[in-house]
This record gives C-alpha cells, structure tokens and sequence, in this order.
C-alpha cells in the first residue's frame, strides 16, 4: 500500500517544480528588464514615436534618430502600457541599439506588479493543489487502514 505515498511524494514534486519554474523565470524577467533599462542609461537618446500597432504584450512603434534614420524594432517598446494606434509618445532608446527602446518615464518598476502578481498566483495555486494532495493523500491512508 505504499502507492498514495508514491503519488503524493511526485504529485508534490511537480507542483513544486512548476512554481519554482515560473518563479525563475518571474525574476529572470526582472532582471533581464532592469539590464536592458541599464544599457539605455549608459547611452540614451530620445525621440518622438508613432505607436504604430498597440497591443497588452507587444506594441510596434516608428520613430528616427537624429542621423535620420527611421526606427521600428522588431520586438516593440518596452513596458507599452497604456498605448493606442495612431499615439505619437516620447521614447528613450539605446543609441548604440536604437532597437532597444522604451516608453519615456518608465523603467523595470513597472513590470513589478504584474510579475509580482503572477507569482503570487502561482504559490496560491500550489498552495491549493498540495493542500488537495495532501488531504487525498490523508484520506486514501484512512481508507486504507480502515478496510
């Protein structure tokens, strides 16, 4: 009869495993904001830019840089919050990786709360399934040793 204990041990094994993985990856996120928020300070420039496609994740902008060249990074502006299409904002962009560019005013800080909640979520899920473990686990050894 040792099969629940099993299930239990590797049921509480995966859990665990999935929200430390999202917790790596949460703060992975953050750090990887903060350094790129970093090497646009080290070089800054900025611009005015025409939000050019607005989404929650993603918004695909256009804007040029004094030598004249005209700039839509392919992965977007950093931290887009907020935009609409058609938006004209000011940006800060690295000038050494124009395609390194963020909304103007904004930084790592605002991605804190929504990485924050995320993992909050994940541990209160975890929380609850190896709560569920647990006590399925209680209730298969009482049945067990009852029958």
């Amino acid at each position: 009869m040792r099969l629940p204990k099993v299930t239990h041990r590797v049921g509480r094994r995966i859990v665990i495993g999935i929200a430390t993985v999202v917790t790596v990856l949460g703060i992975v996120l953050l750090l990887a904001c903060w350094r790129t928020d970093r090497a646009i300070e080290a070089d800054m420039g900025t611009a005015s830019a025409e939000v050019l496609s607005a989404g929650h994740l993603r918004s695909s902008i256009s804007f040029a840089t004094p030598d004249g060249v005209t700039h839509n990074p392919p992965t977007g502006v950093l931290y887009p919050t907020g935009l609409t299409q058609g938006q004209f904002i000011e940006v800060e962009y690295d000038r050494g990786d124009p395609d390194i560019v963020r909304v103007k005013g904004r930084d790592a800080a605002v991605a804190v709360v929504p990485v924050g909640s995320v993992l909050l979520g994940t541990w209160i899920a975890a929380g609850a399934a190896l709560l569920v473990l647990r006590l399925r686990s209680r209730r298969r050894t009482q049945v067990a040793s009852h029958g």
